[in-house]
Parts: structure tokens; C-alpha cells; sequence
């Protein structure tokens, strides 16, 4: 049985052959994170966040993300998340929340996470709470923080 290669075939494996690729190793490098979740009745909200940096010797570059859900068996739910660039940083921010509409009115949960990377810091906090009338509020907050290390 014969093979044949094509002209486009020679063109592509002659491109990728001959085209090296490096990565570039990360002079300093660091993540940050958080994350948190509340529920009280029928409600629940949760939040996340998470960012990370390289510095190699043609700059530095970050990614970023964050998300939020809220649910409910019987009220409203809503969640938003926003992202914003600019050349100083990188800012995320998820919200969420959810309301019980049922005869226990006053029942919700909701959680908020910030995410930011600023020249060599980056930071992510969150903070949840989840309340039911006639209790005292259940609440939490998680924090990260890192600064790259100076060359």
C-alpha cells in the first residue's frame, strides 16, 4: 500500500519543522484565590475568584477570572460577574444573591468576591453571609494575597 503526501502536507510539516517555538521561563510567578459559599433556608449563593502573573525579561502578564451563582426554591436569584482592564490592572468582580419570598420573608444568602492584579500584587477576597430572622447572621470571608518577588 502506497502513501501519498500531499503538497499541503510537505508545506506543514516543513513549517513545522523548521518553526521553533521556546516558552519563556517565569522570573517570578504567583496565584491567588478565594471562594465562598452561604445557605440558610431554601437559598444559597457562592462566589469565586482566581488570578495569576509571570514576570519574564519581556514583561509581565496576568490572567484572571470570576464567577457567581445564586439559586432558590421559592423567591429570587441573580448573580453578576465583571471583569475590567486597564494598563494598570486587572479587576474582577463577582456578585451573588438569593431572597426567599416565602412566608419566612427575609431569608437570604449572598456572597461578593474581589479579584485584582496590580503591577506586582495580586489579591482576592471574598465575603459570604446567610441570614434567617429571629438568628444571628452566619458569615465568612477568605483572603489571598501575593506580591511577586523583586528580581
Amino acid at each position: 500500500m502506497s502513501k501519498k503526501i500531499t503538497l499541503a502536507g510537505l508545506v506543514l510539516m516543513a513549517s513545522v519543522a523548521t518553526t521553533p517555538v521556546f516558552a519563556q521561563d517565569c522570573n517570578a510567578a504567583g496565584t491567588v484565590g478565594s471562594g465562598g459559599s452561604a445557605a440558610a433556608g431554601g437559598t444559597s449563593a457562592s462566589t469565586l475568584g482566581t488570578a495569576g502573573a509571570c514576570r519574564t525579561d519581556d514583561g509581565t502578564t496576568a490572567s484572571i477570572g470570576s464567577a457567581g451563582s445564586a439559586a432558590t426554591a421559592d423567591g429570587k436569584a441573580q448573580s453578576q460577574t465583571k471583569v475590567n482592564e486597564n494598563p494598570n490592572q486587572l479587576k474582577a468582580q463577582s456578585k451573588a444573591q438569593a431572597m426567599d419570598q416565602a412566608m419566612d420573608q427575609g431569608t437570604f444568602s449572598k456572597s461578593q468576591t474581589k479579584t485584582r492584579v496590580k503591577g506586582d500584587e495580586l489579591q482576592s477576597k471574598t465575603r459570604s453571609m446567610s441570614h434567617v430572622p429571629g438568628q444571628k447572621p452566619v458569615k465568612s470571608t477568605t483572603d489571598s494575597n501575593v506580591v511577586l518577588p523583586q528580581q
